[in-house]
């Protein structure tokens, strides 16, 4: 792309934490000069409506891929040093874990009537400061912070990550700062505003027009640089794009009592008598004999809790169409519950459902860079690992934007022309 000093009028579409950080990082570059350029990002329904603000958060040295990853670790510290991020959107470093543990079925009536573990009338608390209780996790390998399990569940346990290589954001605080600080730097952040066509003359980006979805108007905007990081909805404006849609089911929970700061990957074996509950809505489907729900404790007391992805439903029209299975989030409910009684008997704060951008080809993905149309760079297919690589992509693009190319860091191959 070009690096004269000329009018330049960029578009990005997309609201996700990729767009928004690319947002941050445009008006933050050495080139910047809001009197030339004008940057505008253009989104569906709402800031962080996607995965960007129903992730998990996660930050991870040992991530992929491993091209970008250093980078957007480092820039997710330099951005809460700077920013507040502490308090503003939950930055912190954490501990990271691969959990093994039995599940454990329970009466109805079990939270009703103070029940933990089968033993009628002790409390969650009293069981994990017993000296079998903490025997038997010590033995299992969890660190003594690490008592939020039950002693009868856990199997196993090995640390992927320490403080030192792994962190937490809360994905939608941190996505919406984002918003807010590249609105500051000069950015337009519009919402409701559904992109329908790109116009490409001659191989090179000339406007982008968008629907107004409050007023129903069609409006048309110049455009010498087109951003795609519109997630799975990327190859609804750029056909080629090998980009699919998953979509993926989490809840949050204020546990019964404090939880430390762990996140982890969990493996259950559901007891073959694993049946329904009626917390909240009986689940009409089979379980597996195995599930492996993600498990990340956040400040104030909340655990942010995910399960497997599906394909059963095709991705809607924008974030705000997005159906939540209910059942599947009660799945998870249950699934965690049967090995943490902190969880189990905590308030389920939130239900939720979103889809994850995957790259369907043998270089997998992100797909950041040039598209092999002029003016228009593609930032997408993040995958699970979006909020960790937003800060790094955002950046990169940047540089391709005022520089002509990448130069944080080596992403050959990332280049989305050589799977478009």
């Amino acid at each position: 792309m070009s690096t004269s000093p000329e009018q330049r009028n960029i578009v990005i579409i997309g609201g996700g934490i990729i767009g928004c950080t690319t947002a941050y990082f445009l008006t933050r570059h050495p080139s910047y000069d809001p009197a030339k350029h004008t940057i505008t990002l253009l989104e569906a329904s709402k800031i962080a409506g996607g995965a960007s603000g129903k992730a998990g958060g996660l930050l991870a040295l040992w991530a992929y891929p491993s091209n970008i990853v250093p980078l957007s670790y480092k820039l997710h510290a330099e951005l809460a040093a700077e920013h507040g991020g502490e308090k503003r959107w939950g930055y912190r470093r954490i501990h990271c874990g691969q959990l093994s543990a039995k599940g454990r079925v329970h009466s109805s009536n079990d939270k009703a009537n103070g029940t933990s573990d089968g033993v009628n009338g002790a409390s969650v608390s009293l069981q994990k400061r017993d000296k079998a209780a903490i025997g038997k996790l010590q033995a299992a390998g969890l660190p003594k912070d690490l008592n939020w399990f039950s002693p009868e569940a856990v199997q196993s346990y090995y640390e992927m990550g320490d403080p030192s290589t792994t962190a937490q954001v809360h994905p939608y605080h941190f996505t919406t700062s984002m918003a807010e600080l590249a609105s500051e730097g000069g950015a337009r952040i519009l919402t409701n505003a559904c992109v329908t066509s790109l116009s490409t003359p001659n191989n090179s980006a000339t406007s982008v027009t968008y629907t107004d979805t409050t007023t129903s108007t069609s409006h048309t905007l110049p455009a010498t640089t087109i951003i795609l990081a519109a997630g799975p909805w990327t190859q609804r404006l750029f056909p080629t794009a090998p980009i699919s849609a998953l979509r993926a089911h989490s809840v949050t929970i204020r546990p019964a009592s404090p939880i430390s700061a762990y996140a982890l990957f969990t493996e259950i074996a559901l007891p073959s008598t694993f049946g329904l509950t009626n917390t909240f809505q009986k689940s009409k489907r089979a379980h597996t004999k195995d599930v492996t729900p993600e498990i990340y404790a956040r400040p104030n007391n909340e655990a942010y809790c995910c399960g497997e992805g599906d394909t059963l439903v095709p991705l809607p029209a924008t974030t705000a169409d997005v159906q939540t299975d209910d059942a599947r989030c009660q799945d998870i409910i249950d699934y965690v519950g049967s090995i943490s009684d902190e969880l189990r008997d905590g308030e389920v704060l939130v239900r939720q459902a979103c889809y994850l951008p995957n790259v369907q080809a043998a270089s997998g993905g992100p797909l950041v860079g040039e598209t092999g149309v002029g003016g228009v760079l593609m930032a997408a297919g993040h995958t699970c690992w979006g909020i960790q690589n937003g800060p790094g992509t955002g950046k990169l693009i940047s540089e391709f934007v005022f520089e002509g190319k990448a130069r944080s860091a080596r992403i050959g191959g990332l280049d989305p022309r050589k799977v478009l």
